[in-house]
């Protein structure tokens, strides 16, 4: 089997009439009709003949291809952001008068979709604490989907997903995994009885900052189900960020073990440091999280997200923010920038006030999105920014 670099590079499947090795730019938006009976069309793929581009696109679909090998699926899709992604699958897959199981602690937009579902669907969101055990408990006849990221966002509490998938029947609920924080470089979730693996491609998968774009990796069956919704509602990744993203994907391991190394070396320089309160980041040992990621992640790695807490209130928070002068005050991650923000301001905001302080989200926690620059120059700003 091969390994992760090499599928990221040569797992496009893409074959190209002028022996290009590099998957083009398919802009056409329509392609020429041909005989369905001949076995020899051109692009048949998932029963469908290549025709329209809101259905498929050659330069997209090399990247499916890609994820799904990196997921170790039979198939996968690509939509035009990580929210797409998840919109059409609860479409799909939220049955009226069911209950959907979450952890409290989720980026927060998808809170957002989630209530307006419910209401629309009649789904009940039971919102628990983000455990496997929690989890477990929560779910009873009337749970349809079981939905949790590996990593919770911005706390990065780990999700056991081997007792998960112990302790719930995964035949008849839908066990959907969001790997974005933690990437296939960790985590494989389908080895936890995952029936969806879902991915924001603008963070690690992408790597760059510089494309937006959503994935969704499962069983061949279910993906011909999954692309007629998603054909129908339109959220199909276009051709130009496609390409962005398979020409990052090429070097997603080296780029997340880098990220990774970094946002250790500076959760190592945050616990000692005076004026911190507390590091959030597994890889340290003190974390409570620390032998749950060892067991659970593939390497000895635990991601490229560090959040922690500064000495004072929202304000000092905010200083120390300002101050910072490499260091990229904006939201999102796993891009080769290093960029930092306050998430009751930013992706927890949803995330009801009472909730947030259970997880331990407060007004002087901050979320450093480790980028890909030499470490001891982001060890440099933060340290002239605590210089307060």
């Amino acid at each position: 089997m091969a390994g992760l670099s090499t599928k990221s590079i040569h797992g496009h499947n893409h074959k190209d009439c002028y022996g290009a090795h590099i998957p083009p730019i398919y802009t056409s938006v329509v392609y020429e009709y041909i005989d369905y009976e001949l076995k020899e069309a051109q692009f048949i793929d998932r029963g469908n003949v290549l025709r329209y581009g809101r259905e498929e696109n050659p330069t997209t679909r090399a990247l499916e291809h890609v994820i799904a090998k990196l997921e170790e699926t039979e198939d996968a899709l690509a939509f035009n952001s990580g929210m797409s992604a998840i919109s059409t699958l609860f479409l799909w897959k939220l049955e009226p008068n069911t209950k959907i199981v979450v952890p409290m602690e989720l980026y927060s937009t998808t809170f957002v979709l989630l209530n307006k579902l419910a209401l629309k669907l009649n789904v009940r969101v039971e919102k628990v604490h983000p455990s496997a055990k929690a989890i477990a408990e929560a779910v009873d006849s009337s749970t349809s989907m079981v939905f949790l990221e590996v990593m919770t966002n911005p706390t990065n509490k780990v999700i056991d997903l081997e007792h998960l998938a112990q302790s719930i029947d995964t035949d008849k609920i839908v066990l959907v995994v969001d790997n974005t924080f933690t990437t296939p470089v960790l985590v494989k979730p389908t080895k936890y009885k995952a029936k969806f693996v879902l991915h924001s491609m603008t963070k690690y998968i992408g790597g760059h900052n510089d494309a937006i774009g959503g994935a969704i990796a499962s069983s061949s069956k279910d993906a011909i189900t999954l692309w007629d919704w998603r054909r129908t509602l339109g959220g199909i990744l276009q051709p130009f960020e496609a390409y962005l993203i398979l020409r990052g994907i090429k070097t997603l391991e080296l780029r997340f073990e880098k990220h990774s190394n970094n946002a250790k070396a500076i959760a190592d320089f945050l616990a000692e440091h005076s004026k911190i309160e507390e590091v959030m980041y597994p890889g340290l040992r003190e974390n409570p999280y620390h032998s749950l990621a060892k067991k659970l992640f593939e390497k000895q790695l635990f991601g490229g997200v560090v959040s922690f807490k500064i000495k004072g209130s929202y304000q000092d928070a905010v200083n120390f923010v300002r101050r910072l002068r490499l260091i990229k005050r904006c939201p999102s991650l796993g891009g080769t920038e290093s960029m930092i923000v306050i998430p009751i301001k930013a992706g927890s905001m949803h995330i009801e006030p009472e909730n947030r302080v259970k997880l331990g989200i407060t007004e002087n926690l901050l979320r450093l999105a480790v980028g890909l620059e030499n470490v001891e120059d982001l060890i440099e700003d933060i340290s002239q920014a605590l210089n307060f």
